[in-house]
This record gives C-alpha cells, structure tokens and sequence, in this order.
C-alpha cells in the first residue's frame, strides 16, 4: 500500500508538477483511505469495487466530514485509480464514472474597505515583527497572492523599484502581480529597519523571516493574523485566505476586468474566478435594498 501511494505521489511530484501541500493532501486521503480498506473493508486495494469506494464515502458522511471534503477524497481515489490502472498495477478502475457529491458553492467572507484599513493598521511598526506583519498584510492585499505563495518569497522575487512580485502558485506557475504604492513603502521599511533584526545568518534569502531568523511557515502567519484579527473590532471571521478574497471583490467592484484578476490571482480557470462576480452582485443589491427609498 505505502509503495503503491508513494509511487503515486512521485508520478503527481514529477509528471504534474503539484505543489507540495497538494501533494500532502493526497497522501492523507489515500492513507486514510488504505487504512478504512485493510480495517473496515477487510480488501486490499486490487480487491476493490465501486461499493467499497461509496462505503468509504458514506464513512466520511458519517462523521459529519464537509460535502467538499468528501468529494476532495473522491478526486484523491479517483486519480489513484486512474494511475494503477495506467501503470499495470490493476485491469479495471473500479471509481469510473462515480459522481461526485454536489458542493453547495458558498461565497467567500470579504472585509470592506474601511475593515480592511482596520486590519492593516493594527501592526506596530516600531519593531521588527510588526514592521515584517505590515508588510506582510499591504503585500496580501495589494496583490492577492495566497499565504503559500506569499512565505515562499525571496527577496529576488520583489522588483520595488517597476513595483512588481513575481510568485510561483499552484503547478509550478510562475507569474508577475504588480504592487501598490502603499505596499512597496511598508516592503521597504521592513528591508531597511527590520529584516535585519530578524535574520540570523547572513544569506538567508527568505524575504519574510520569523523571531528564529528562518522562513515563516503557513501555520506561523496564521497565528499573526488571527493575533490581529482579535485586536480589531471587526466582526467577520478573518482567515489568511480573507485579503485574497478581498483583494478580488474590490478590484471587480472599482471596474477591474475578469480576466486581468484571473491572471493576478493565478486561476487556472476564469469560472473560479467568477465567483467573485457573485459577491459583487449581491453587494450591489445589498446597498441597493439599504438606499432604495422604495426597494
């Protein structure tokens, strides 16, 4: 089983180019799904059908797993079974043609403008890990890039002086997001008067570094936001994810075209980029039904 996974996550490492968290992703769904084979299941994995795969999907029903969880495990085993079978390992694909459950579309939490304010004045850039958390949130929310992409920055990566940052997203992607004034001040006093307090050896090349002088990670910047999160008075629920969302419905609201976000924001498909055309729109009725005298 662990061979036959590994094989596996290899083939999506090198022939798809995946990035890392995705690839973890798999492996947790696949190891998961091994184990409710071998223990529940009592078959190995050239031993199953199509009812051992909905009896697995019933399992995570049963423990109240989220409709988009459950079909996140179906793509897992669905694309596992199209590479045994591609390689030999078994004749037939037993997930062939299962539908996936349908996902309620829910649209993003997005601050306003003013809340966004809030939230980006809260740093206190008087020290190193505030002047770093500053530039860390203008840089979010000037470009849209996800938090992956954002602690995965080198100093390389930033242009400050033609005002852009080039990232590498979901893929391997590489692509070019341009900054806002605002950001490219707080990016420069966070080099100028407090990476350097920060780093511990001279050549690391992180450009965003936490109180041990290496990278930040994913987990680290979560903790930062949800620190200044409770520090405001905002009411929304506030996710790293949140700025992108933001940066997004903003941007469409004060004219942006679909397919220049799309391009900043690294979307493969302009129909996940869309959904932010919903949330506009339901702006709109929204201050309609509050200005109206008659709505």
């Amino acid at each position: 089983m662990e061979k036959l996974v590994e094989q596996f996550i290899h083939y999506l490492a090198v022939e798809k180019g995946l990035a890392l968290n995705t690839l973890e992703s798999y492996k947790r769904d696949l190891t998961a799904y091994h184990a409710f084979l071998a223990k529940t299941q009592k078959v190995t994995i050239n031993q199953t059908s199509r009812s051992h795969i909905i009896a697995y999907l019933l399992e995570l029903k049963n423990k109240n797993k989220a409709t988009s969880t459950i079909s996140r495990n179906l793509a897992s085993i669905r694309s596992y079974y199209q590479f045994l079978v591609r390689d030999g390992h078994l004749s037939k694909d037993p997930s062939h043609n299962l539908e996936s459950p349908k996902i309620d579309k829910r649209l993003p939490k997005v601050l306003s403008i003013s809340d966004v304010e809030k939230l980006l004045q809260v740093p206190d850039i008087s020290t190193p890990s505030g002047g770093r958390d500053k530039a860390m949130l203008e840089l979010l929310y000037a470009t849209g890039i996800r938090v992956s992409e954002l602690v995965s920055l080198d100093i390389e990566d930033l242009n400050l002086n033609m005002g852009l940052v080039k990232c590498l997203g979901k893929g391997s992607k590489e692509r070019i997001v341009p900054l806002g004034n605002e950001a490219i001040k707080s990016i420069n006093s966070y080099m100028e008067n407090n990476r350097g307090k920060l780093l511990k050896k001279d050549r690391d090349s992180a450009l965003f570094l936490n109180h041990h002088g290496r990278r930040l990670t994913r987990q680290g910047f979560w903790k930062i936001i949800k620190k200044y999160a409770k520090m405001t008075s905002i009411e929304s629920d506030i996710t790293p994810h949140t700025l992108r969302h933001s940066f997004a419905t903003h941007l469409l609201e004060n004219g942006a075209d679909l397919r220049s976000v799309q391009e900043m924001l690294g979307h493969a498909d302009i129909s996940t980029t869309q959904i932010y055309t919903h949330l506009t729109k339901a702006r709109l009725k929204e201050v309609y039904s509050k200005a109206h005298p008659r709505a």
